[in-house]
This record gives structure tokens, sequence and C-alpha cells, in this order.
């Protein structure tokens, strides 16, 4: 990984300049809260959770140098933003989400195949034109910015160029961001169909432009296997294999199993395959960096096979809800020794904000007799995302060394939250009140390595680096 240069200059054009001075030491005080370890699924978190109330988050070039409690304040050479009574966390994860799909969000009365023919397709091919990749991408990350998420994995379009300002955009941000082009040679229309040669001319051509530059990677990208022919699924694979040893690996990102009506189709198209998971492992697309989004349909073989491959869920409770896909068990899929993080899938899913992502799985899990914990939720879609993807060793928390991707929240906005955060009793209580009905309106401010995002004053959605540090050398793996 190459070094990110501090707080760039080469912002996107309607973005106002950065106010504020560089400053290699920056002290944010608040009510910081990461988490240790996994808390499990019980109220009593003791051990796995870090609370630090009015506690201090030391910056230095970007990365995390400590965390301190309230009475050991740090000296006078360190610029210090004070943000006591507001809840200081690392900025969330997006496993799963569509970039272009901002334009199709809320729309109504489709399953998930009719979705596809009726807004998603239309929206994608709109990105075929540079300067609507351009323009849509930088929408898109100052969006999620905006909603609290400070890294994500990504869904482009077929096009090149979607890809490419989805990398040049995050770059200028300075985002850990993860995205690649979608691959598609069959069952789609003839303006986003590809081929087999011609999409892996353009993968190699993104993957040795932008693998491991900065805080970027690329995922290999099948829309799902209705999409691909077994040909390019075969070239996927290869492709994973290629790069094995690069930066750690590329990432395999993908839909399985998230509407019956796409098992039985995935069945027809493929019928020498066991099951639609069998699919990808049988065209090598199962590895510790593949993140398979939705799972609803999976059997315990197929689990069993993502626990030995080391992949992931992307659990999109949103999303599922919306398109009436169905109710991921996620107690079985972790018992099988699956990895399963949060994902808003916008645009299926309703909000960028993982909060709502939250939200809505916390009543998708109790539909099925589970309750998920505060602690469980903030874990999965902090440190938990991480570790899925692994990056438990650069975000999700804050340890020495890590970068410095913060969310700083108002603990309520507005009288109902106010008058919940007043009467809650324990600080899970109090957690919980606030992960179910907060959301972006809450979110006070954002730094992503060590730089803070502000608001441009001539676009209201878009977002500016104000200078307080850089990223330094990249984190050491640990091990």
């Amino acid at each position: 990984m190459t070094t990110p240069t501090a707080c760039p200059t080469d912002r996107p054009p309607n973005l106002a300049p950065a106010s504020g001075a560089a400053h290699p030491r920056l002290a944010l005080c608040g009510d910081i809260l990461y988490f240790l370890r996994d808390p499990g699924w019980s109220e009593d978190a003791t051990g796995a959770v870090r609370f630090e109330p009015d506690g201090w988050l030391l910056i230095e070039h970007g990365r995390v140098h400590a965390v301190r409690p309230a009475d050991d304040p740090p000296d006078a050479s360190w610029a210090r933003h004070d943000w006591r009574g507001h809840l200081v966390l690392p900025g969330f994860i997006d496993p799963h989400v569509h970039a272009p799909q901002l334009d199709v969000i809320a729309s109504f009365g489709a399953a998930l195949l009719d979705w596809l023919e009726r807004y998603t397709f239309p929206a994608e091919a709109r990105y075929a034109d540079a300067e609507q990749s351009r323009l849509g991408a930088e929408r898109f990350l100052h969006a999620l910015l905006a909603h609290g998420t400070t890294a994500a994995l990504v869904f482009a379009t077929v096009h090149k160029t979607s890809s490419d300002a989805l990398f040049k955009a995050g770059r200028r941000l300075g985002m850990r961001l993860i995205t690649g082009k979608v691959l598609m040679d069959r069952n789609c229309p003839a303006d986003l169909r590809d081929d087999v040669a011609q999409a892996e001319r353009d993968c190699v051509e993104l993957i040795e432009r932008w693998h491991g530059v900065d805080r970027l990677a690329y995922a290999v990208t099948p829309r799902f296997a209705a999409t691909s022919s077994a040909e390019q699924l075969a070239m996927a694979g290869g492709l994973l294999q290629r790069y094995a040893q690069r930066a750690g690996g590329l990432y395999m990102q993908t839909h399985v199993a998230e509407n019956r009506d796409e098992v039985r189709w995935i069945a027809e198209l493929f019928p020498d395959s066991r099951s639609y998971l069998d699919v990808y492992a049988g065209h090598g697309l199962l590895t510790r960096r593949s993140m398979l989004a939705h799972g609803i349909w999976l059997d315990d073989t197929d689990r069993d096979r993502m626990a030995q491959a080391g992949s992931s869920i992307a659990f999109s409770p949103s999303s599922n809800l919306f398109l009436g896909s169905g109710l991921l068990d996620w107690a079985r899929a972790e018992r099988a020794g699956v990895g399963v993080a949060p994902a808003s899938d916008v645009g299926g899913g309703t909000s960028l904000c993982q909060l709502r992502t939250l939200a809505d799985g916390y009543k998708v899990l109790a539909l099925q007799g589970q309750r998920l914990t505060a602690w469980q939720g903030l874990y999965a879609v902090t440190r938990g995302a991480a570790r899925t993807l692994e990056l438990e060793h650069e975000i999700g928390h804050f340890a020495p060394g890590t970068a410095a991707d913060v969310v700083v929240w108002r603990w309520a906005e507005g009288a109902v939250q106010q008058r919940r955060q007043d009467m809650a009793r324990s600080l899970h209580e109090r957690l919980f009140a606030w992960m179910t009905l907060a959301d972006e309106r809450n979110v006070a401010a954002v730094y992503v390595g060590g730089c803070k995002i502000v608001p441009a004053v001539q676009d209201s959605a878009g977002w500016n680096r104000e200078a307080a540090g850089h990223l330094g050398p990249a984190v050491a793996r640990p091990g």
C-alpha cells in the first residue's frame, strides 16, 4: 500500500476550499466508544467495549495515537476539538451498497427480478457517460460520509468509467474504498452487456491502476450468477487467483440466494450445480475476501462451505424487507462460522445510514426470536465489518496505529430522542435507544484519516476535507 497524501488539494470542483490549517496532532474530546473484541449477544459486554465519557481521542498524522480518560488530557502541543456531550465512534463500514442506485432508491412496487428490469438497469445505463459517472461517484461518496459511513464495498456499473470515477473520488477524499466493474454478459439489456475478453481487459486495467493504491482496493464483481456465463465466472475466478498475492489479494462481491424466484432461476441456468452458492464455489469465487450479499435461502451445506472458505454474508435487512425477499437467520449463519456484516444495500435499501440498517435488522431478527443488542449491532458495523473485510488491522476501532476514521454523533436530535436519552438507566439502554431512533441528522462531524470533512457552502449535499493531519505509513498487519 502506498502512503496517502495529506488532505489532498485536488478536490472535486463542486466543493468549497478547505477551512482550517493542517495540524499533525489532533485531540478530540467526547464520549468515546469502541470495541476491543466481539461482545456477543448479551446485554453484558464487560471486557468487550471501551467507553470513555468526555475522554480524549488523540490523532497523530492521521492515525490513532491513544485514547485517554477525561482526567488525562493532552498537553498544549495537541490541537483540540471539543465534542463533549457527543458520541465519538469509529466510522461505520458498509459492505454492500450500489453507487448508481441513489437514482432509484424508494422506487415502488417491485420484487427483485422486476426491480432490476424496471429500475436498476435503466439507472445504470446512464453511467456509460464519463461525466455522469464522475458526478454520480462524487454524489454517492459525499452522501455516504454525510450518513456516517467512512468505508465501503461498493458496486459500480458494467462501465469501466464508473469504477474509475469512484476510485478517483474516493482517493481525493482519502476513503477506504473497495469497488470494481460489474460483470454481465447475458440476461441483461444490450447496452449493459459486456463480453468475457473485454471484461477481463477492463478489470486488469483497473486492477493495475488502482488496487493497493492509497486506501483503495479492487473487487471482482459478477452481479449475480444469472447475468454471467460460466465462462465469465471462470474468468472472474481466474483474476482472484492471478492477483492473490498483490496487496492482500482482490475482493469478490456478488449476490446470492436473495429471492426464491431468483434461486429457482439459477437452478435452471446451472443444472449441474448443487446449489446457487455452488455455482460460485465451482468457479473459484469463494475466498476469505468474498462478500456475498443476502444469503437468505442458503442451506446448511452452503453455510458450511462459506465458513470453510472464510467468506462472509452482507446482511441487508432494509432491502430484504422493502423488496419482500425474506428474513436472514443471522444466528444460524453465525453458528455455522459464517461472518455476517450489516449492509445498507441502497437502492433496494432505503437509507445509507447504517443506524437505519441496524434498526431494520433488529426487527428482522425479532421476528425469528433473536434480539440484536446495541453492543452487537454497533460492533457489527465497525470492528465486526472490518474483520469480515480483513481490515481489522486498519479500521473499525481506535487501537493505536489504526486510521483515524471517526464520526461524531449527537446523542439526541429533537425532543423525542432527548427525552428517551434522559430516561435511560444504563449505557446499553442509552445506546440501544440511540441506535433505534438516530439517523444521519445526528451526525455532527466526520473525520477521514484525521481530516475533518465539512459541508460545502454552495452544495449542501457535498463535503470537503478540512486539514487536520494525514495518514502516515500504512498500518502493519498483525502477525
